[in-house]
């Protein structure tokens, strides 16, 4: 009995010694951890809790600088995702775009891209005068829609769509004369060009909205940084068009089959169908010049424009457009 008290008191030894050795290395790793963070241990008795608070501390660092670096990565990721996003060419200045073939083009979706200019200034140093504004391109790059969500207790907001028709939205070839007064007010009026495009968007509930984009008969004025004026919005069909029941503003019948023998023609339900309206409408549009070039007149910038959307020849209410994008023209003395 007493060999065997004796034995495991001399197993028991090296455990004793192997804890209080390793007790040193905590306090003396400790020290170290404490010391890289910025933090002294007070004694040697307090070193356990010193240890605790100091990694709290350093775990509370790193999930800030974890949650950072996420944020910019997430950040970098979509810029690069958006400049190579496949399907999504690379924008070319003007004269590159002049100097590609048709072959090189076709499919590309350069076709309905806006130029860019490569360099140039944040400002608009051309001096006062008489202007003509050409190649005024305006591509569109957010389609939103004025309509009810699914919470129909909130009031209308602008909501975002998916895009219906093909990639065939953006004005182009645009001109008209542009003033510059002393004061450095700008003046342009629209007179030419590929002006409208038909284009159809889809609500989130499903909805599809057709409208006309267009600057038809724009009159703009202000400053280079909020030129604001007003454009014509064409009927999105003409007067000529018959709807299934083979009505039309200037062709076709007045009524539906049957009506009138029933007397229903007149309702006033029924009137809005009958009677087609292919009266235009009015929208306003903001442009803003960030960059110009002055040794080659090129001037880009972005533009808001907010427009009414198809009536269906005056048979339902129109919604509001809001159309988000950038544009680019050449100036020129007149």
């Amino acid at each position: 009995m007493a060999a065997s008290l004796a034995t495991g008191s001399a197993l028991l030894q090296p455990t004793k010694f192997s804890v209080t050795r390793s007790s040193s290395k905590l306090s003396s790793s400790s020290s170290h951890v404490s010391r890289a963070f910025g933090f002294e241990p007070a004694t040697s008795a307090r070193v356990s809790c010193s240890l605790q608070s100091d990694v709290k501390e350093f775990a509370e660092k790193c999930a800030s600088a974890t949650k950072i670096a996420a944020f910019t990565l997430a950040a970098s990721a979509l810029v690069a995702s958006g400049a190579g996003a496949e399907g999504v060419p690379k924008r070319l200045t003007y004269d590159e775009i002049q100097s590609q073939t048709y072959l090189e083009v076709k499919g590309s979706g350069t076709a309905n891209q806006c130029p860019t200019i490569d360099s140039g200034v944040e400002s608009f140093p051309f001096k006062a005068g008489k202007y003509v504004m050409k190649k005024l391109c305006m591509e569109p790059t957010s389609f939103t829609v004025k309509a009810e969500g699914t919470n129909k207790n909130l009031p209308p907001e602008f909501q975002k769509t998916r895009l219906m028709t093909r990639l065939t939205y953006t004005l182009d070839e645009i001109e008209g004369p542009l003033e510059v007064s002393s004061d450095g007010k700008l003046k342009f009026e629209e007179k030419d060009g590929i002006d409208y495009a038909a284009v159809t968007v889809q609500l989130p509930g499903g909805e599809r909205v057709p409208f006309l984009f267009t600057v038809k008969q724009l009159v703009a004025s202000g400053t280079p940084e909020n030129l604001t004026g007003q454009f014509l919005v064409p009927a999105y069909r003409g007067s000529s068009f018959l709807d299934p029941k083979g009505r039309g503003g200037s062709t076709g019948y007045d009524n539906a089959v049957a009506l009138p023998a029933g007397g229903r023609g007149d309702e006033e339900e029924l009137v809005k169908e009958n009677i087609k309206d292919v009266s235009a409408s009015k929208g306003t549009i903001t442009l803003s010049i960030s960059k110009s070039k002055p040794e080659t007149g090129e001037v880009i910038g972005v533009f808001e424009s907010l427009q009414p959307s198809d009536t269906d020849l005056g048979s339902k209410a129109p919604k509001d457009v809001k159309i988000l994008g950038i544009w680019y023209a050449q100036i020129e003395k007149a």
